[in-house]
């Protein structure tokens, strides 16, 4: 798992700094709260002083269940949404990947129950930024989950992600206009998707990849197919409630 020491300091706007400690300590209380054993509380703790307000209808919001996103798979009325966010030179999101998505998509995306959005969060610097950038172009044409699966084929992430790469890539994601293919990954618009996903993942306290919120719910690193499942289960019942 990569880890935020891997990011340069020199790269991450100041701003940053301030809003990620405090978004850390909500992260850390809303695990806290899923996970305490039942009767404990808070009591004594830093957390008591906290403001009353409710940190994981807040994670869920973060769900944006835009119809026309090209960074997304799933209904937008879907009962459960995961939040990805992700590196694509980071080994366990390429296992993820691999390993986990697919079985997700298969059994929960196919049958409604599942939305997944992906937010690229890049943390290893030039190369993982220009490799975003390109699954956001890539993604003006509607092939974005196809690059996302070349990305992060076994092996691809060793191949490295520079200009040339890319555009292999581009070419085995099915990518029909490589001409604007380039000029997309290029313009503002790229530079502008890539800033909200890193500001949205700098809030709320990401510090490695992969991380996740299903339906505001935390969940950390590449964890087993067993982890999701049960989380998918436990949400989609906590929807039907509502």
């Amino acid at each position: 798992m990569s880890s935020s020491s891997s990011r340069s300091s020199s790269r991450k706007p100041l701003l940053y700094a301030a809003g990620v400690a405090v978004a850390a300590l909500t992260l850390g209380l809303v695990s806290w709260q899923a996970t305490a054993p039942a009767g404990k509380s808070s009591a004594g703790s830093s957390a008591t002083a906290a403001p009353r307000t409710d940190p994981a209808a807040e994670l869920k919001a973060l769900a944006r269940r835009e119809a026309g996103d090209k960074l997304a798979l799933g209904r937008p009325d879907a009962p459960v949404v995961l939040i990805e966010y992700s590196d694509f030179k980071c080994g366990y999101c390429g296992k993820f990947a691999r390993d986990t998505e697919p079985e997700l998509v298969k059994k929960y995306v196919e049958d409604g129950t599942l939305r997944i959005e992906w937010r690229n969060f890049p943390i290893f610097g030039a190369d993982s930024e220009a490799a975003a950038k390109a699954a956001w172009a890539a993604g003006q044409q509607d092939r974005f989950t196809a690059f996302h699966a070349a990305a992060y084929a076994d092996g691809a992430k060793e191949k490295g992600f520079a200009g040339p790469r890319l555009e292999e890539l581009a070419r085995e994601a099915g990518v029909p206009d490589l001409e604007r293919f380039k000029a997309d990954m290029a313009g503002e618009r790229a530079a502008a998707a890539l800033r909200k996903d890193q500001e949205e993942g700098y809030r709320i306290g990401v510090t490695s990849t992969p991380s996740f919120l299903l339906n505001g719910k935390p969940i950390a690193g590449a964890q087993p197919l067993g982890a999701f499942t049960a989380a998918i289960a436990e949400a989609k019942a906590a929807a039907a409630k509502q």
